[in-house]
């Protein structure tokens, strides 16, 4: 019984360090070499939304949306892009330029319950401007005003930045697939749906266009939808890019 006590305890710390050794291996394979740490624990979001994604680089899948002003736990960087956990306690990538460093450590830990993220159904004044003149054309033509869903809101506003950050314009994405996937992948349950997207230099020009376009204008005075959810994000290429999308309950 002794020996095969000794046996199995040689063993098993073979095979911890085999475990090690390979861990070590993986480590350099996959570039860990490039994590430095910084000087500084928290950070704050500077842009209206941001994506947290699961590794260092926008091929990565986004785990998480950011608002402005929302405050991140920064752990270290690898590269251009911080490892970073939200108030939520999801850990992710989000790129460096998007983060302003703080140092209002004490503030931030000491009163966690009084942070509170932006609410994501908080519409900025241009996507309050988009849904008015939506919802005035509506009227026009005696249709019930659309409603903002939060989840809408949240997955139109993930579209809009996929779009800025990946550089394409088209209803499918490259990282979220259909806007059909978009909405199964986020649990949100509908009868009918559909998706507009535009990129003008002015929100008054992209409903313009939108209501030049037969698709586009079904889609608005649709009476088969009644909520939507709608983004618009800075883009360098066109001005604005917008994005909404349709459901029918």
């Amino acid at each position: 019984m002794k020996v095969f006590l000794l046996k199995n305890k040689l063993l098993i710390a073979l095979s911890f360090v085999i475990l090690i050794l390979i861990a070590s291996l993986f480590a350099t394979c996959f570039g860990m070499e490039d994590y430095v740490p910084v000087d500084y624990s928290l950070g704050i979001v500077n842009t209206e939304y941001l994506n947290m994604r699961s590794g260092a680089g926008i091929n990565f899948a986004s785990i998480d949306l950011l608002n402005k002003n929302e405050y991140v736990r920064i752990f270290g960087k690898i590269g251009e892009w911080y490892i970073v956990q939200n108030e939520e306690n999801k850990i992710g990538t989000v790129h460096q330029q998007y983060i302003t460093p703080t140092d209002e450590e004490k503030t931030a830990v000491t009163n966690t319950e009084s942070i509170e993220a932006p609410s994501s159904i908080n519409l900025t004044a241009k996507e309050n401007e988009l849904l008015s003149l939506i919802n005035n054309e509506r009227e026009k033509n005696n249709l019930p005003n659309l409603e903002i869903d939060e989840n809408l809101q949240n997955v139109a506003r993930l579209k809009a930045q996929d779009l800025v950050e990946n550089s394409y314009f088209s209803h499918i994405s490259p990282v979220y697939g259909t806007p059909f996937d978009m909405l199964k992948s986020n649990n949100i349950t509908y009868k009918t749906a559909s998706e507009n997207i535009a990129g003008n230099t002015s929100i008054s020009g992209a409903f313009d266009s939108w209501m030049n376009s037969d698709s586009h204008k079904e889609n608005i005075l649709s009476n088969e939808f009644n909520y939507t959810g709608l983004a618009v994000v800075d883009s360098i290429a066109y001005g604005n890019i917008i994005v909404e999308l349709f459901v029918g309950r």
